[in-house]
């Protein structure tokens, strides 16, 4: 075991017959374990960055190629980006400035975050609790105290949304270079999940976070998203749950249709920046990416009397009807139909495993023998992926790439990601060199001349 000073960073890695997680640390390229005992596929001379690729990135395009992929992303790929970029931090999802009923609403909002697993409340916690208490002084009848109350949650919800646009304009307008380095490696991230040939189920795309990155990537990638939002002005979400897709028609070929490439169905489950509860239905509005403010682009025909409150950021404040739940219900059976199902790969990049409903999901999908959770982080700084891991008994079904050299995006998709791109010249010629080299006698030799011919 080699020593490490405690201001390196430690990265964690359980993959293929790993039995506990193995944690290491980085000196230049060289890997140095800090696990004890030592793995026996570390227990070599000069085990480097090149080695590690050679471990980690077979396993990861086996796993890619299962019958369904899903990948769910969380806040730490757009914290990612924007330190790729240079851009300014992300928006902040601690609390807001609650000016009615503050200590009950913080005090509520902290017991509903501990009873959740995480120490400290967020806005989210927040936004439930006051929703709660409005929807509670309307019971008792106090028109006046719910009425503030809702005036006030409006503003936080306004802040908030602010807050998710300044930083996608952060992104946008961060320096010309470092944020074409930035969507570069957001580009090939996407490529490498959705690299999938057409004979294979479509890649899922789930994402908990409000932001547009990731429809920005697409658009970037030349990638088609797939979601419950029909038309084109201003498409409305609808409940049906057709598996629509795109296919075409090879050139002199009719009647055989064939599945494009580069397609995803996208999810968030959180709802969107650019969602909003108008005329009874959710619609999805013309908002550019990094706009200043949102009320302009509510300034038409049908959108005008909305506010902040009509956003669909989860939970929002229109909780007025039975449908307080819509779409989001919709959304992670959606979820839960994608994922708990047999010979499934579900990849989280940048979830710390702080939302219950959906570490619920994964932990039921793991009952299911023949799927499989990769979990790619940053870093697990509040504990919850490795208490994760620890309760839920599944160690032979969870693999595990945490810490920087591991997570940090341009790190993973310049060396342990699969090539982004549906690579049949790779491998055809895998299947060539298998045929030459693949018997030990001297005539199929790589230094035997009869190596020049075609293969037999």
């Amino acid at each position: 075991m080699s020593s490490a000073t405690s201001l390196d960073p430690v990265n964690t890695l359980k993959i293929r017959e790993d039995v506990h997680p193995v944690s290491f640390t980085m000196d230049g390229d060289t890997v140095q374990i800090s696990s004890d005992p030592t793995p026996a596929w570390a227990q070599v001379a000069g085990f480097d960055r090149w080695a590690l690729r050679a471990r980690i990135e077979p396993w990861l395009t086996a796993l890619f190629q299962a019958d369904h992929l899903n990948l769910l992303v969380g806040s730490g790929l757009t914290s990612g980006l924007q330190y790729l970029a240079g851009a300014a931090a992300a928006s902040s999802m601690s609390g807001g400035r609650f000016t009615e009923y503050p200590d009950e609403i913080a005090a509520a909002a902290k017991a509903s975050a501990v009873a959740a697993g995480r120490k400290t409340p967020n806005i989210e916690d927040e936004i439930r609790t006051a929703n709660q208490l409005v929807r509670g002084l309307e019971i008792l009848g106090k028109a006046a105290e719910s009425s503030a109350l809702r005036v006030n949650l409006d503003e936080i919800l306004r802040e908030f949304a602010d807050s998710i646009l300044m930083a996608e304009r952060a992104l946008a307008e961060a320096d010309e270079t470092k944020r074409e380095v930035a969507f570069n490696a957001l580009v090939s991230f996407l490529m490498s999940f959705a690299s999938r040939t057409g004979i294979r189920d479509r890649l899922g795309i789930f994402t908990t976070n409000y932001d547009r990155v990731l429809e920005v990537g697409a658009e970037l990638a030349g990638l088609h998203l797939l979601d419950r939002f029909i038309g084109t002005v201003t498409p409305v979400f609808r409940s049906s749950r057709m598996d629509l897709d795109l296919h075409y028609n090879p050139p002199g070929i009719r009647g055989e249709p064939r599945f494009v490439e580069g397609v995803a169905r996208f999810t968030k489950l959180h709802g969107s920046l650019d969602w909003l509860n108008a005329e009874e239905s959710i619609r999805r509005f013309g908002l550019p990416f990094g706009a200043l403010t949102i009320q302009p682009y509510l300034e038409a025909p049908g959108l005008s009397d909305s506010k902040a409150n009509g956003l669909m950021i989860y939970p929002n404040a229109s909780k007025d009807r039975e449908t307080s739940e819509y779409p989001y219900v919709e959304l992670f059976r959606d979820f839960a139909a994608a994922v708990a199902r047999p010979n499934t790969v579900t990849v989280t990049y940048g979830y710390s495993f702080g939302d219950e409903h959906i570490n619920r999901v994964l932990q039921d999908a793991l009952t299911i023998p023949s799927t499989h959770l990769v979990i790619i982080s940053f870093d697990d700084r509040p504990g919850r992926i490795m208490d994760a891991f620890d309760r839920w008994g599944r160690s032979a079904q969870i693999s595990l790439l945490i810490g920087p050299e591991l997570a940090e995006i341009s790190s993973l998709t310049s060396r342990y990601l699969p090539k982004p791109s549906i690579d049949l010249t790779s491998r055809r010629m895998a299947d060539l060199l298998r045929q030459r080299y693949s018997s030990s006698s001297p005539s199929n030799s790589p230094s035997s001349p009869s190596t020049g011919g075609e293969p037999s």
